[in-house]
């Protein structure tokens, strides 16, 4: 191997590495996201701000309106008295450049009405996919849609 080859390859290396370096990175950033439903409190609140851009929005439609965090993290307060046995795991997680796209599964047995719905001690298992965009290692916008079409046919016992 040549000089210019030992050169190009451990620069090859060294970019490989920020690369895997930065990619970590987001991905610690999106798993904080999920840590805000799994565990939520005051040190899952803090990584979760930490980790997301002052202007973080949160689509859940194409009506043009989205969430805040300041609007997210009271609700998620209140995910373990009313969702005591919710499990939410990430099947699959995939980066692309700033994007990384998260397919998950949510089970819960809500405590009450739910959605109109009394679920008589029924709960739902469902699927749930996020888009993430980063930015200089930090959330800025998320995409998401939840089967809560199947939620709703599960609770009622359809």
């Amino acid at each position: 191997m040549n000089a210019f080859q030992k050169t190009l390859a451990a620069a090859t290396l060294g970019l490989s590495a920020i690369a895997t370096s930065a990619a970590a990175d987001d991905l610690a950033a999106v798993h904080a996201f999920y840590d805000i439903f799994t565990n939520p409190g005051p040190e899952s609140n803090a990584a979760f701000l930490a980790a997301t851009s002052e202007d973080w929005k949160s689509y859940a439609d194409y009506s043009g309106k989205y969430e805040v965090k300041e609007e997210l993290l009271p609700r998620t307060e209140g995910i373990p008295k009313f969702m005591p046995d919710l499990e939410f795991s990430i099947e699959a997680i995939h980066q692309d450049g700033n994007f990384v796209i998260v397919r998950s599964r949510a089970k819960a047995t809500p405590a009450g009405e739910f959605m109109g719905i009394d679920p008589q001690g029924r709960g739902f298992d469902i699927m749930n996919i996020d888009i993430h965009e980063l930015k200089d290692g930090k959330l800025v916008n998320l995409w998401h849609i939840e089967d809560w079409a199947t939620a709703m046919q599960q609770m009622s016992g359809q």
